[in-house]
């Protein structure tokens, strides 16, 4: 593999003789379009609003003060900045950003995103990746938005919780004995809303004075009843901004752990609810009750397989509720997803907007909520108690009484106004311009993309995370404790470590138990007999494949083999089309910048030794202008079903797909892409398209 900042071709020009032969009437003529925008990703061109339909698109092309190694435009060719490489050999990328917090977005993001379109509505807010009001609701979108929740305001609210319990031990005398002080003499001044406001606007306006006010710590070393210092729920403390304190291989990845765990948590606890899972009740030591499957982990059907058992009619047939009760309950998921999102994204923007991230801008956001903050002192200054009563009395009277009134002065909004609404949402007002994780995220790899240098993707490997505690420095832990309790509460407990492996050298040996190995023997029968299955109908597809059935071609190379796994980016990526191996190129060092497929990566890899980059173009299937792409959709290389029982058998990753559709409507789905989230990732920030979130 070449080193970080080695420098390579990713394609030739394309001539237009050969895109008039692939591309309609319309195509053509959205060429022009593309010329002039392909100055979106030149980063000498001027970051005007004139010039970029979006704020994101300007801040990616614009002049950078503190600036990594992929803002530095020094090559007209694609630079590697470390794709495949290890962590430590990749260069800092952006500048005021680490590597480790820019791949923990990036993670995030490749969970996050699954499907955009182009649009060409105004954007309120200035900024594009909002998610459409139209977005389809699956349960997969549904858990990737409840995981989202769980890291940024279940996580946060935890720290606010543990925060409030320090405070309240007086375990840090001189911090509790100080806010006691200034509450008391606020108390006694009738001035406490004001001091609350003006301690928030401080908080907002001047970030050095937060470790001050509220010195940080470890979560998972703080405990929530006490205040104290306590043992990590994982038995060492090795993450820093997680609730078990679990060990990690990259920052973020022990939050996104739980995350996952926690929506895992509430679906067997609905499962078990469903299925009638009572172990209370069950009889002691009954042999086939312990060597059968635990229901929960079997299909949703157990509930009904439980009405039958006890004399019930679970059919449809006899229940004319359940058919009613479960369209009414699916058809208020996607509102409820769309809830917790928007939960999600404002509590990312008001992060964002605390602490912002570059390149975009430091103290306007601040100062917006600071203004919006001051009111509150001078009303609270100058109004009175009784005042205050009074007119809140009086508002709760009117809003009650004056419905008639009030649908009349919605009904006049709508009217005059049709976007009243969208323009009180925070993101199109006192949040103008911040962005979520999400738009973050694009903008840095906009940023890459604009100055030939693409973000490296996150670093992954199959070891499991160090068992030892991470690295605590003076300015992680704040809190009132002896450096002998910290140093006991962050490492393992001896005497508990040698306990679990008595109890895992128990449980190892009680499998070998009779019982136990028939249940084992039972549950491998099935998964051999479901493994064989799988290989079967592989071997079939590839069969039918050869005869022209479409749905077989898709199956093919969905789980690569050892040898075809190979490193990948940031130019070609390999995957296959209408079921032949090939390569996907991104050629951006061309005059139009295109995506393509080809049998052969476009440094002729896959050909003899002589055969040169014009040989590869004579193979190539198809070729997309990057500026024409209007939708972009992750698609699964096996059914959702289906990847659960091959996962499950085979223990192998399920290689995804990826489907791109053009202006004129034309579709190119390409099937079996290892690296498919960093081809993603590639495309949706080349272009100057304002996309949609779906």
């Amino acid at each position: 593999m070449p080193m970080p900042g080695y420098v390579f071709r990713d394609g030739q020009p394309i001539p237009d003789s050969e895109l008039k032969e692939q591309q309609d009437g319309q195509l053509a003529a959205s060429r022009v379009s593309t010329s002039a925008s392909s100055a979106m990703n030149t980063p000498t061109s001027s970051a005007t609003d004139g010039d970029h339909p979006t704020d994101s698109h300007a801040l990616a092309n614009a002049d950078h003060g503190e600036k990594g190694a992929a803002q530095v435009n020094e090559h007209e060719t694609i630079k590697n900045l470390g794709w495949n490489e290890h962590p430590t050999k990749v260069p800092d990328l952006v500048g005021g950003l680490e590597n480790e917090e820019l791949w923990t977005l990036i993670r995030r993001y490749n969970k996050q995103m699954y499907h955009v379109k182009a649009t060409t509505a105004p954007l309120l807010g200035g900024l594009d990746l909002n998610i459409a009001d139209e977005d389809e609701f699956s349960p997969d979108k549904l858990r990737a938005n409840v995981e989202r929740l769980y890291m940024t305001v279940i996580i946060g609210l935890m720290g606010f919780g543990k925060h409030i319990a320090r405070l309240r031990s007086w375990r840090e005398p001189r911090r509790t004995g100080a806010f006691a002080a200034v509450y008391l003499v606020a108390w006694i001044l009738n001035l406490l809303i004001p001091t609350f406001f003006t301690i928030l606007i401080v908080l907002v306006v001047y970030p050095p004075s937060r470790p001050i006010l509220f010195p940080p710590a470890p979560l998972a070393l703080v405990d929530s009843s006490t205040g104290g210092v306590q043992s990590p729920k994982a038995g060492v403390l090795g993450s820093h901004d997680s609730a078990t304190g679990a060990p990690e291989k990259h920052k973020g990845e022990a939050v996104e752990q739980e995350a996952s765990n926690f929506v895992t948590g509430i679906g067997s606890i609905a499962l078990s609810s469903a299925t009638g899972k009572h172990e209370q009740g069950d009889p002691d030591n009954d042999p086939l009750n312990k060597s059968v499957p635990d229901p929960t982990r079997l299909a949703m059907g157990g509930a009904d397989a439980k009405a039958s058992a006890q004399g019930g009619t679970p059919s449809e047939h006899h229940d004319k509720t359940k058919q009613p009760m479960e369209d009414a309950m699916w058809g208020k998921m996607r509102p409820v997803m769309h809830v917790i999102g928007d939960i999600s994204d404002g509590w990312e923007r008001f992060a964002n907007a605390l602490s912002p991230t570059a390149p975009f801008p430091k103290e306007r956001p601040r100062l917006v909520l600071a203004g919006v903050l001051l009111p509150g002192v001078l009303v609270s200054l100058l109004t009175t108690s009784a005042v205050f009563m009074k007119v809140t009395t009086f508002g709760v009277g009117a809003g009650f009484f004056s419905d008639p009134l009030i649908w009349r002065g919605l009904d006049w909004l709508n009217r005059t106004y049709p976007d009243w609404q969208k323009l009180l949402e925070i993101r199109n007002s006192i949040l103008k311009g911040v962005p979520t994780n999400a738009q973050l995220t694009i903008t840095l790899l906009r940023i890459g993309e604009a100055n030939k240098a693409p973000l490296p993707p996150p670093p992954s490997s199959d070891e499991p995370p160090p068992n030892q505690p991470k690295a605590l420095h003076g300015d992680d832990v704040a809190l009132d404790a002896s450096h002998d309790e910290i140093q006991a509460a962050i490492h393992e407990d001896p005497a508990e470590k040698e306990a679990a492996e008595v109890a895992a050298a128990t449980a190892a040996g009680a499998e070998g138990t009779p019982k136990h190995r028939h249940g084992q023997h039972i549950l491998n029968f099935f998964k051999g007999t479901t493994r064989t299955g799988v290989e079967t109908k592989l071997g079939v597809d590839k069969v039918r494949a050869k005869v022209g059935s479409t749905q077989a071609k898709n199956h093919l190379g969905v789980l690569p083999k050892a040898e075809d796994i190979v490193p990948q980016g940031p130019v070609d990526f390999k995957g296959r089309y209408k079921g032949h191996k090939g390569w996907i190129n991104l050629s951006t060092a061309a005059t139009i910048p295109c995506v393509s497929w080809s049998k052969a990566s476009s440094d002729g890899t896959g050909f003899a030794v002589e055969d040169t980059i014009e040989k590869h173009e004579k193979h190539v299937a198809f070729k997309v202008p990057i500026q024409d792409i209007q939708e972009l959709k992750k698609v699964g290389g096996l059914g959702w079903k289906a990847k659960i029982v091959v996962g499950w058998a085979t223990g192998k990753t399920v290689a995804d797909g990826l489907e791109i559709v053009d202006k004129g409507g034309n579709v190119w789905k390409m099937t079996a892409i290892q690296d498919r989230d960093e081809l993603f990732n590639r495309l949706i920030a080349i272009g100057g398209q304002k996309w949609e979130s779906w």
